[in-house]
């Protein structure tokens, strides 16, 4: 008795789960397995790939996990009041209730009130960023996607640089978020306006190709409004502020930066991972996710709008930090594929980890000056970036 062969009978969460889709057919192509020959006759054996590639998943999350929560530690250690790890543990499980305060009060609000919510905050951004850039990816099968493709950091920091201006920076949160979901719907209006007006037969709705084009069309509008606001009113200090905040800078987050990044990372980024097939199927196209029982601009929709809720919460607390979204999801490819329940979690923690890294160098390198770590990712980024263009050969 032969078995149905997976790709001709099975069901679509089994052809899903079965296959490896790459973003696109060419180019930064994500280092993705090609779905497996269907296999023939009696003799015909399930691909035991999926198990292996389980292994692998969990091996590669307890590892970068386990990275991160030293990195945390060790990162709070670091700078002009030295700490030990020691110092550090015991000011954390103080707060927590387990056992009695060591550190002098000078040193626990060092570690506490001072370093420990810049090093969450980081976590935080770094791995929201990383997150959404791989969801923003994979719905616009655009290897060049990531969080900001909508036009949020131009909304977010046109809200940001007229608070500044008006010296009002306590709501400079608000006002950046604000900015973002202005930018949202403006670009998602947009996109839907044009598909309205396509030709019959040539589709409608959030395409891919239409929602980036819409994306850069705000980008640039905001843009410039922002350029015309500081060449108009910015002077001195409100100059520095702004120019800092439009470079991503984590100085002076608190626990309130990490109760708005770490909340909307739980409260957003959750249900992003669990959309992990639906991913999966947007990589074969629009026509063929529907065929595979997606509804596709349903699906986009919410995707899209989930992802710009996210980013724009992160930006609010972090200003614009560039690359995190736009490489780690593709170095993730590299060790694990591109499944994205593979993906999807392990872009966040290693998103997470190089966060923290880089606002540590951003603090610590150029001491008693400190740099925006959106310069530091920069740096890192770029040459990164150019390594798998050349790794991958993209054309």
């Amino acid at each position: 008795m032969s078995r149905t062969p997976v790709g001709r009978g099975a069901s679509a969460s089994e052809r899903i789960e079965t296959t490896a889709p790459s973003i696109g057919p060419r180019g930064l192509d994500t280092g993705a397995e090609r779905p497996p020959r269907p296999a023939d006759g009696a003799g015909a054996k399930r691909p035991t790939r999926p198990a292996t590639g389980r292994g692998r998943t969990a091996a590669w999350a307890v590892a970068l996990g386990a990275a991160l929560a030293a990195s945390v530690v060790a990162a709070v250690t670091i700078g002009p009041a030295g700490l030990a790890p020691s110092d550090v543990v015991a000011s954390i499980l103080a707060h927590l209730g387990i056992g009695e305060p060591t550190l002098s009060p000078l040193r626990d609000g060092i570690v506490w009130e001072l370093r420990m919510p810049r090093v969450l905050t980081a976590a935080a951004v770094g791995a929201g960023l990383a997150l959404c850039g791989a969801v923003m990816q994979a719905l616009t099968r655009n290897p060049l996607a990531d969080p900001y493709l909508l036009g949020l950091s131009s909304g977010a920091s046109v809200g940001a640089v007229i608070v500044i201006v008006l010296g009002v920076g306590l709501l400079l949160p608000f006002a950046a978020f604000a900015g973002a979901l202005v930018a949202l719907v403006a670009t998602l209006a947009l996109a839907g306006a044009a598909g309205r007006g396509s030709a019959r037969g040539s589709g409608g709705g959030l395409s891919p190709t239409r929602t980036v084009l819409a994306g850069l069309a705000v980008s640039s509008m905001f843009g410039a409004i922002t350029s015309l606001v500081i060449f108009w009113s910015a002077t001195g200090d409100s100059y520095r502020e702004i120019l800092n905040w439009l470079l991503g800078s984590l100085a002076g987050t608190d626990w309130v930066s990490v109760a708005i990044a770490g909340g909307a990372l739980v409260a957003i980024g959750i249900p992003l991972i669990a959309s992990a097939r639906t991913l999966d199927a947007f990589a074969f196209g629009d026509a063929a996710a529907s065929a595979l029982g997606v509804h596709v601009g349903r699906s986009r929709l919410l995707l899209l709008g989930g992802t710009a809720l996210l980013t724009g919460a992160l930006v609010a607390v972090s200003g614009s930090i560039g690359f995190v979204g736009l490489i780690l999801p593709h170095g993730v490819r590299l060790l694990v594929g591109s499944r994205h329940r593979a993906l999807l979690p392990l872009s966040a923690l290693a998103g997470a980890l190089f966060l923290v890294w880089a606002d540590t160098a951003a603090r610590t390198l150029f001491d008693p000056r400190e740099l925006p770590v959106g310069i530091i990712t920069a740096l890192v980024g770029g040459p990164v970036f150019a390594l798998l263009l050349m790794r991958r050969r993209v054309s």
